[in-house]
């Protein structure tokens, strides 16, 4: 599995919002995105989803054009966790897994016995099986972004597509679900992400991709490419870069 965007440009009417973007990445990575609000993230993450179709250039996945595909050939192959999912009904958690399921059932189609106990397999393997029962309001904001992750991984697409899945939590939960994402990227997925935290690069990521103003500013391996100078292009802020027990540690000049 992998897939490449190159030459990527995008534009609202004559705002130019990606500019030549190009990068590749294989199975078994954890690709970060960093770049402040109106770099160009959520923008780049429609276009690899085939919701926005690009100005110039082409996203191929295992060689194949998404322009070549149907939304529901995207569909098997990219799943897109959203940064925030408030659903109008109270829907039991394992309900939500299941709705995973969307692109590989039929319209009239109901779910089979196989399908739940696929979904609560994911749910042990993410050690959240014991929110099968409950209502996906009534539960915390780290535990929907696993109940997300599980939905995404029941829809059998191998590369998960994140926009901020830390945005809304406390610290604790940003680090059990980044540790999670890491997992996955670890067993067989390409995980790309969005993130305001240039800590969780560090830390979790395999590989980082730097926007400014819609174009590349940097992309390779993490520790190669998440450096002072270039945060700080992008955050207007002296920032320093400190490597403690073999961990870098990004912290403000103040």
């Amino acid at each position: 599995m992998s897939i490449r965007v190159e030459n990527l440009s995008f534009a609202y009417k004559k705002d130019l919002i990606l500019d030549d973007v190009s990068f590749d990445i294989g199975q078994d990575t954890l690709l970060c995105v960093l770049g402040k609000n109106g770099a160009g993230k959520s923008t780049l993450f429609k276009c690899m989803l085939g919701v926005l179709k690009a100005k110039k250039g082409n996203i191929f996945i295992d060689g194949i054009s998404v322009s070549k595909l149907s939304s529901k050939e995207i569909s098997r192959k990219i799943a897109y966790i959203p940064q925030v999912h408030t659903p109008h009904f109270n829907y039991m958690v394992i309900d939500v897994v299941i709705m995973g399921m969307a692109s590989k059932i039929g319209s009239f189609s109901v779910p089979k016995d196989e399908d739940y106990a696929k979904a609560m397999e994911i749910l042990k393997y993410l050690n959240i099986s014991d929110l099968a029962g409950r209502g996906y309001l009534d539960i915390s904001g780290g535990e929907r972004q696993l109940v997300l992750i599980a939905r995404a991984m029941l829809q059998d697409a191998k590369i998960l597509i994140m926009d901020e899945p830390t945005s809304n939590l406390d610290y604790g939960n940003q680090i059990r679900v980044m540790q999670k994402i890491q997992k996955l990227s670890k067993e067989g997925y390409i995980v790309i992400l969005s993130t305001h935290n240039p800590q969780h690069s560090l830390i979790f990521c395999d590989k980082a991709l730097i926007l400014k103003n819609g174009k590349v500013l940097s992309y390779g391996d993490t520790k190669e490419t998440v450096k002072a100078d270039a945060l700080k292009k992008i955050y207007k802020i002296d920032i320093d870069i400190k490597e403690v027990d073999g961990v870098q540690i990004c912290m403000p000049v103040l």
